[in-house]
């Protein structure tokens, strides 16, 4: 994958991404003066950059937004052999590293205090992504190497992870009230999301609670403290306070996977899973996320997994649209928006969590999608066609509009679909996990090598490492 300037000017200061966790975990090279202004950039769009390519070549499979003809044994559920991606916990920890470095910055330098907010949304948003992927993981001890000198942090519990002091939840609410409480005169540098805006910031943090509060919500009473963020209302609530950055049209900050080579490209296809969601929805978001097959103008998907030495034509098949290659400056990095805000409330109002119209919040969340997919909204989507709201299957139309929505978003559509069940993915073709679908990512092989007796007793809660055993918060 293709670098940025900036990016491998701060590779070169930080001493990047090795897959050695011991390096990312301690960073022993890096310098100690490093600016908050700098290392903020690098996190948000260092973290971007990374997770958007491993989002559209793994994250984008799970999901079963497109299939993988080749080199597909991700596709084919074998999760510990990473090919062209499948490796996020590189990814986060990097990111988390570099951002412990600048909260302890704004601790120790009163000129740095600024960032101590962002610095607490951006380690939450880190840390829910790294324990919903792959369950327990080091967290409370970890990224500590350099401050601490601990190098083989311990395991800790996704529950104490969401629940504990320190923890996603509390870093948020600890967000929120620093924020509000600022009175400075430094301003915020280094911010490609939100220019500096501690309000954009806040606002990303209380719908960032709203995401953690519905995705633990099977296992905690979440009612009280999501009555009181929608009430507040001071979350995403608008397009133009989304948490996004822009990438360009072209290199060296285009998307990400837009300057893999084309044979790469061109093995991913529309999956069967997508065809039959956009085909029943009569949804226009398809003209923009695929193009047609080239032999038949139709937009074809083919199931997910094949085996490789099976015989295709892919010019049969939808292949991804314009906007992920030739059209890159119309995509956005998205940490947080005010679609995916809406639906989450929409799913909280649906369950009784908060006193509010569910039809309407989907129905805004829904509008405000298709504008983020630079599509008009059909007249009747919502008012008879294949979007209109039905209290008998509320549940699975909000989760399915996320899931569309969502197409190039790390693996959100996984997690999602692991947690609530849908929409419903179809079994592949020549799975490699004796047929079952992962609902977690396996550790990756270094840590059995590098953090050994740590590992073990999470590989043993995990049945051996398992992808089939679940995370806390999935009781179904």
């Amino acid at each position: 994958m293709r670098l940025s300037p900036l990016t491998a000017l701060l590779f070169l200061l930080l001493a990047g991404c090795t897959a050695d966790f011991e390096e990312i975990n301690t960073n022993q090279n890096a310098p100690s003066d490093v600016q908050s202004e700098l290392l903020l950039r690098q996190v948000l769009y260092g973290y971007g950059d990374a997770m958007s390519y491993e989002a559209f070549v793994a994250g984008n499979l799970l999901s079963q937004h497109f299939a993988m003809i080749d080199f597909n044994l991700l596709d084919r559920h074998a999760l510990s052999s990473p090919q062209e991606g499948g490796n996020p916990w590189n990814v986060l920890y990097t990111a988390l590293r570099d951002n412990e470095t600048i909260l302890e910055q704004s601790r120790v330098n009163p000129a740095a205090a600024v960032y101590e907010g962002p610095a607490r949304v951006m380690r939450a948003y880190l840390a829910m992504y790294l324990t919903d992927i792959f369950g327990d993981v080091p967290y409370f001890e970890a990224v500590r190497g350099r401050t601490d000198g601990i190098v083989t942090p311990a395991y800790d519990r996704q529950e104490d992870i969401y629940l504990a002091d320190d923890g996603i939840l509390d870093n948020l609410r600890q967000a929120v009230d620093i924020m509000q409480a600022y009175d400075g005169a430094i301003r915020l540098g280094g911010d490609i999301v939100f220019d500096g805006d501690l309000d954009g910031w806040l606002r990303f943090a209380n719908s960032l609670r709203i995401k953690a509060l519905i995705r633990i919500s099977a296992r905690q009473d979440v009612s009280a403290e999501l009555t009181e963020l929608y009430a507040a209302n001071n979350y995403i609530a608008q397009p133009e306070q989304n948490a996004t950055f822009d990438f360009a049209a072209g290199p060296p900050n285009s998307f990400a996977f837009a300057t893999a080579r084309v044979g790469i490209f061109n093995v991913f296809l529309m999956s069967q899973t997508a065809d039959s969601i956009f085909a029943a929805l009569d949804d226009p978001r398809v003209n923009v996320l695929y193009r047609p097959a080239a032999n038949t103008g139709e937009f074809t998907g083919i199931i997910n997994g094949i085996d490789a030495a099976t015989a295709i034509v892919p010019d049969n098949y939808a292949r991804p649209g314009r906007i992920w290659r030739e059209n890159t400056g119309d995509l956005d990095f998205n940490f947080m928006t005010s679609w995916e805000t809406h639906l989450l409330l929409a799913e909280a109002a649906l369950k009784g969590y908060i006193d509010a119209p569910a039809a309407e919040l989907y129905a805004t969340g829904v509008t405000e999608a298709f504008a983020y997919w630079q599509t008009p909204l059909p007249d009747n989507y919502l008012n008879g066609g294949g979007g209109t709201y039905d209290p008998d299957r509320a549940l699975e139309q909000i989760i399915t509009q996320k899931w569309i929505a969502s197409i190039g978003n790390a693996y959100e559509g996984w997690i999602e679909w692991r947690r609530t069940g849908y929409p419903a993915l179809q079994p592949v073709a020549a799975s490699l996990n004796g047929g079952l679908y992962p609902v977690r990512f396996p550790y990756p092989a270094d840590e059995q090598a590098l953090n050994f007796e740590n590992y073990r007793g999470a590989a043993e809660a995990t049945q051996g490492n398992s992808i089939n055993v679940p995370v806390w918060w999935d009781v179904d």
